[in-house]
């Protein structure tokens, strides 16, 4: 069942570009949650028994067996996350209810992963969490408007290395110089060439709603069933 819990921002990270993520330290270990789901965040104070106060949902990036710290990703915009920006500084008081949501990879078929932007965090526990031995094929196609907003690159990186049948492919929008990633924005004539299986694995898509709207046309153009295509689509 979900519980809410007081928490206490511990740190801001700052990744560039109106793209934060924060580290919530609850009050107490928080429920057992499953990769893929998510959490709300309210930035007033609630007390028990009165109505919820105005709140918004995102991904638990963090993985289930760090259930003393929670870690969320966001991107401003709209007036919430500006509220989010403006006033969240280490040693704030928020509160939390979760977990919620079914948004989770399970059975060994083969899979595609795609992420667009803060998108990611609901793939990073899923992915922090992959063994060596993991035998499932993966593909990890991961994009955001820079190289440098790529902020959990390194969680794709140690997955790819730990488990031979995981392979990572990062896009950018913007300048690409210096950096491996390839050019453009996430869309299946491109993304399509670099699937080992495009027509047999069932793909996860989590990013913002444009991308995700314009990708699920894509597959269906495609000829991919719609039950071969799981959508993030909270927000």
């Amino acid at each position: 069942m979900p519980q809410k819990l007081g928490c206490v921002v511990s740190d801001v990270i700052d990744h560039g570009q109106r793209v934060y993520s924060l580290l919530l330290k609850p009050e107490r270990q928080a429920p057992r949650f499953a990769p893929g789901q998510f959490l709300h965040l309210a930035l007033d104070p609630y007390r028990p028994g009165d109505f919820w106060p105005d709140s918004r949902v995102f991904s638990i990036a963090s993985p289930p067996t760090q259930r003393n710290q929670l870690r969320i990703t966001y991107a401003v915009k709209g007036s919430f996350t500006a509220r989010m920006e403006a006033e969240l500084a280490a040693g704030q008081e928020v509160w939390v209810k979760l977990p919620y949501g079914d948004f989770v990879i399970a059975g060994d078929a083969d899979v595609c992963l795609i992420a667009g932007g803060t998108g990611m965090t609901a793939f990073t526990a899923y992915l922090a969490g992959l063994s060596a031995g993991h035998r499932q094929q993966i593909d990890v196609v991961y994009g955001a408007r820079a190289p440098s907003l790529l902020a959990y690159r390194q969680v794709v990186e140690e997955a790819a290395a730990r488990c031979r049948g995981l392979r990572a492919h990062f896009f950018a929008e913007g300048s690409v110089n210096g950096s491996d990633c390839e050019p453009g924005r996430l869309e299946m004539d491109t993304i399509g060439k670099r699937i080992r299986t495009p027509q047999a694995v069932t793909y996860y898509l989590s990013g913002p709603p444009a991308m995700l709207a314009a990708l699920r046309r894509q597959l269906a153009e495609r000829g991919v069933e719609p039950g071969r295509v799981q959508v993030d689509a909270w927000e």
